[in-house]
């Protein structure tokens, strides 16, 4: 059950590039959240679509094979748009939020598509994991410079909140993090597709391979991912780190107990290559990267939380009356805000919030269980492919993204108990090109390239 990938030297060369650029792009302007950014990332995704569509109708692309099986995925994104045109449909009070939060969530899922049509070699997966590698370390060392030098800007705006922690282009620390979980995750899949295929037989062998990798992109990249690593640290975000820091953990051994039972590659050394790998970045970028960068503060944070000193956990109680009476069918796209008003209480103190602290509460206040369990089931879904391919495939390149994809998953559920990340933009299109690496690290039968 393999889906045929051709040979990326395609006409679609420019729009898989077009495709990148907006990946780069859309964490710069305050991760795409305000409104002019919201709208030229639609816009931006409807022309790569129209682009894409074009070349079909001259028959230059050929969907088929890319996408025959994805056919779950895609039934589960169109039940969910529909259930939202329908509840934007019907909106009369926040009627701009509707629309936008349905343009948006149509985007998503042209992404996911566009991905599973363009990324169509090894090559092209390699590339999009780079690009969102490269991604996560400038917003990593852009948010670290303007944090240690006092300068403190976003994308050419003043920073006026979170001051004195890495934010890089995002205006909440914790969207920050979740990006730059999501980009790592990826990249230590991509770290992990570049381990030899055979065990050194010797010192010398031994030696000739460590001046490959420190002579080589490897090194580039291992360097990229502590950088990385540091930022997320200095972000002092509490779930960012504790979800980074604990789906490596769990996804770790349990890929590697996974791929124990791959009976094309256990006789061939990289199980002790991967495990090696694995120490190393629990060692070095925990022990050594954490405790240099301020991993201490992260953990002062989480010593300090209390729910009487935290207000999230009272959004959540709060709005627990309005969930029973929408839960099946929602309210629709962006009317969390307005909605809430009627029931926060003193408890929740004073801010006002606009995004309730937790995306399952949020997806299924405004999607209901109609809207929102399609998407849950597609998470899950890809899930399980990201660890299926550790047992089932061959390729390094698809262990790996599968390794990244299921990583970063079980980091965003994790994180999405007590935050929003699903609901910037950037974050979100940047989750949905996760989902399509996992489905094509389980699918994905790769093609050489000439």
């Amino acid at each position: 059950m393999n889906v045929a990938l051709p040979n990326s030297a395609t006409p679609d060369k420019k729009l898989f590039y077009a495709l990148l650029a907006l990946l780069i792009w859309v964490p710069l302007p305050l991760a795409s959240k305000r409104i002019w950014a919201s709208m030229l990332l639609c816009t931006w995704v409807y022309a790569l679509a129209a682009w894409a569509a074009w070349l079909l109708a001259r028959q230059r692309l050929q969907p088929a094979a890319q996408l025959h099986k994805a056919w779950p995925a895609l039934v589960l994104l169109g039940i969910s748009l529909a259930w939202q045109c329908y509840l934007t449909a019907l909106a009369n009070i926040e009627t701009f939020s509707a629309y936008l939060s349905t343009m948006l969530g149509l985007a998503y899922a042209l992404v996911f598509c566009l991905c599973l049509l363009l990324v169509n070699s090894r090559e092209r997966i390699k590339l999009l994991a780079w690009v969102l590698v490269g991604s996560a370390l400038f917003q990593a060392l852009y948010g670290s410079l303007m944090d240690l030098s006092g300068v403190n800007y976003l994308f050419f705006v003043p920073k006026d909140a979170y001051i004195g922690v890495n934010t890089g282009t995002f205006v909440n620390r914790n969207s920050q993090a979740g990006y730059l979980v999501m980009c790592v995750s990826i990249g230590i899949g991509l770290m992990l597709s570049t381990l030899a295929k055979t065990p050194a037989q010797n010192l010398r062998e031994h030696s000739r391979r460590w001046m490959q990798a420190i002579l080589s992109r490897k090194i580039v990249l291992r360097l990229s991912l502590v950088m990385i690593v540091a930022g997320l640290v200095m972000t002092h975000s509490r779930m960012g780190n504790t979800s980074f820091f604990a789906s490596l953990m769990i996804i770790g051994p349990l890929a590697l107990l996974l791929s124990r039972f791959n009976k094309r590659i256990r006789h061939q050394g990289s199980l002790k290559g991967m495990l090696i790998l694995l120490i190393s970045l629990v060692i070095i970028d925990i022990a050594v990267v954490g405790a240099f960068f301020g991993v201490d503060k992260v953990a002062q944070r989480l010593e300090a939380t209390a729910t009487n000193t935290e207000t999230r956990d009272e959004v959540v109680q709060n709005a627990l009356p309005l969930l029973q009476q929408v839960y099946l069918g929602g309210l629709g796209g962006g009317s969390f805000y307005t909605s809430f008003t009627e029931y926060r209480t003193f408890d929740s103190g004073r801010a006002f919030y606009d995004l309730a602290h937790n995306d399952y509460l949020q997806f299924t206040l405004e999607f209901g269980l109609l809207g929102f369990l399609p998407l849950l089931l597609l998470c899950i879904w890809v899930f399980y492919l990201g660890l299926a391919a550790q047992m089932k495939r061959r390729n390094r390149v698809l262990r790996g993204v599968g390794f990244g994809a299921a990583m970063s998953i079980l980091a965003m559920g994790i994180h999405a108990s007590v935050d929003f990340n699903l609901q910037i933009p950037a974050n979100a299109l940047t989750f949905m090109v996760v989902l399509a690496l996992g489905y094509l690290s389980y699918h994905a039968k790769l093609v050489r390239t000439k």
